[in-house]
């Protein structure tokens, strides 16, 4: 039996599975329960007994601040650690979750790294590290160095860079990526159509193509470090007259060259959505429906 238990919330599927892979990789003998929502977590934690819960903000039900405050509220809850998953990094939702008793964030989207680092440090703190570390071969990072929550209130991630365009590319080739794209990518994504993709490995700003409740096409200009399949991330999308954001979970599905080049200097990513929220889909549905009319993208990827 082990030693360490670990409860996942998350109402997307793909990310209670790339946590509990993660997890299951660098501790064999772990416990790993997972829950759709703060409402079916809740029936875990009044059952079983769980040394850590990382835990999404917005679930259907129940959110992850409601099943927090819950937590803090009974007494044998109170001191377990329990880690916000979520990509709401505003300064004043971080306050609202440190006000409620949360132990640290995890930002999407994450590297494996930067969550086994968060697993450990949380663990530390109530004297259950050993145990899980006597049950897997990692190693632990003893810096165990940067605080998410002073991170969160004041660091920003640091913006990829991005590639120069090409000299020597023909005014074919140029005039093949839409002038909106230039525009967009050259800025920060505020604008209509537009957006920001959120990666392990920085933010780059975006152009929405098409867009449905299940998936977004966009293009990118490619950077130095690339985007990889299967990568998870957040699409940050800010439209609208009264800038509404909404921030999307996903993962790339596919990417492909945007111009018929081997240097291509633009890249198409499918995004696919794992958000199961219903405010989130609300929200896609109208973006959709405003986008379509005033043709800042097509209604199908």
């Amino acid at each position: 039996m082990s030693k360490v238990s670990v409860l996942v919330v998350d109402d997307a599927p793909f990310i209670r599975d790339l946590v509990k892979k993660g997890l299951r990789n660098a501790f064999p003998g772990i416990a790993l329960e997972d829950a759709v929502n703060g409402r079916k977590a809740q029936v875990l934690l009044s059952r079983e007994v769980f040394d850590l819960v990382l835990c999404d903000w917005e679930m259907p039900e129940m959110s992850g601040l409601e099943l927090l405050t819950w937590c803090r509220q009974q007494d044998n809850l109170k001191t377990m650690p329990f880690i916000m998953v979520t990509s709401r990094g505003d300064k004043e939702n971080v306050i609202q979750a440190i006000q409620a008793g949360v132990s640290d964030f995890i930002g999407k989207p994450f590297t494996n790294e930067q969550l086994l680092t968060k697993v450990k440090k949380a663990l530390h703190k109530v004297g259950k590290l050993d145990a899980l570390m006597s049950s897997g071969p990692a190693r632990v990072n003893a810096a165990f160095a940067n605080d998410s929550l002073s991170a969160l209130t004041g660091n920003r991630p640091e913006v990829v860079n991005t590639a120069p365009a090409a000299s020597t590319a023909s005014q074919t080739a140029q005039s093949v990526v839409p002038p909106v794209a230039k525009a967009a990518l050259s800025a920060a994504p505020t604008g209509r159509g537009q957006g920001q993709l959120r990666l392990p490995g920085g933010n780059q700003p975006c152009v929405i193509k098409a867009l449905t409740l299940k998936e977004a096409s966009l293009l990118v200009r490619r950077g130095e470090v690339l985007p990889q399949i299967l990568e998870s991330a957040v699409l940050d999308l800010e439209q609208g007259e009264n800038a509404e954001v909404a921030r999307l979970n996903g993962y790339l599905h596919a990417i492909a060259a945007f111009e018929q080049k081997p240097d291509s200097e633009w890249l198409q990513v499918t995004f696919r959505f794992v958000d199961k929220d219903t405010q989130k889909l609300d929200y896609l549905s109208r973006l959709i429906a405003r986008g379509t009319a005033q043709k800042h993208f097509v209604p199908g990827a």
